[in-house]
């Protein structure tokens, strides 16, 4: 299989997490966001939507869309889980890994702040919208786990939750948050960071890192 994805894209990052829990090989094939190869032709004839990642399958199918591409690996390898057993506990992680994945991570992307840009917006207050929209989203995480026992978002074991977790926080920072206000969050990271599948995803341990 063929993983297409970028180093510092979070959500080629969730799926570099996903595949490395499950001990799924794959060929990582890189596409550089910021120079524009996500838009051609050759990517955009298998994603027309022109996002990573992209997983091609060995039978030539391609599947688009992070979280979409690991609920197939949790249905392809369902070991280890990635999702919990219990049904509520499920939906929990489910909605937390939506929090980031759909309502946080896209409006603080490139497109975004490269449109607030050409609309004339100040570099400044690009900067500050995106920081404004990772520690929003990071606030609602930490209140969905506040009454958790940890170590990982939700119980003993990294799940969907923990995926997105990471790499949103490191986007934080780079943004200037202040994720010492995320105890529980940073918990569950530290757990993770633990975990070699976590730290061989690390945008600095890809191929096409800068």
């Amino acid at each position: 299989m063929q993983l297409h994805g970028y180093f510092r894209s979070a959500a080629s990052w969730r799926v570099r997490i996903a595949l490395n829990l499950k001990g799924v090989g794959v060929t990582h094939v890189p596409h550089h966001l910021r120079r524009g190869a996500q838009r051609a032709p050759e990517y955009l004839a298998l994603n027309p939507q022109g996002l990573v990642p992209a997983l091609e399958l060995n039978d030539g199918r391609v599947l688009t869309q992070s979280l979409a591409i690991i609920e197939w690996l949790e249905e392809a390898y369902p070991e280890p889980k990635l999702l919990p057993r219990d049904m509520i506990v499920r939906t929990h992680a489910r909605a937390f890994a939506l929090v980031l994945a759909a309502d946080t991570h896209p409006i603080q992307n490139l497109c975004v702040p490269g449109r607030l840009r050409e609309m004339g917006k100040l570099e400044h207050d690009v900067q500050a919208w995106a920081a404004s929209v990772n520690e929003g989203g990071l606030k609602a995480c930490e209140a969905l786990i506040a009454g958790g026992a940890g170590p990982f978002c939700f119980g003993g074991a990294p799940t969907i939750a923990d995926i997105c977790l990471v790499p949103q926080l490191a986007n934080a920072r780079r943004f200037g948050v202040d994720v010492s206000q995320f105890p529980h969050l940073l918990r569950s990271e530290a757990a993770c960071s633990a975990i070699l599948a976590f730290a061989d995803a690390t945008p600095d341990r890809q191929t096409d890192a800068e």
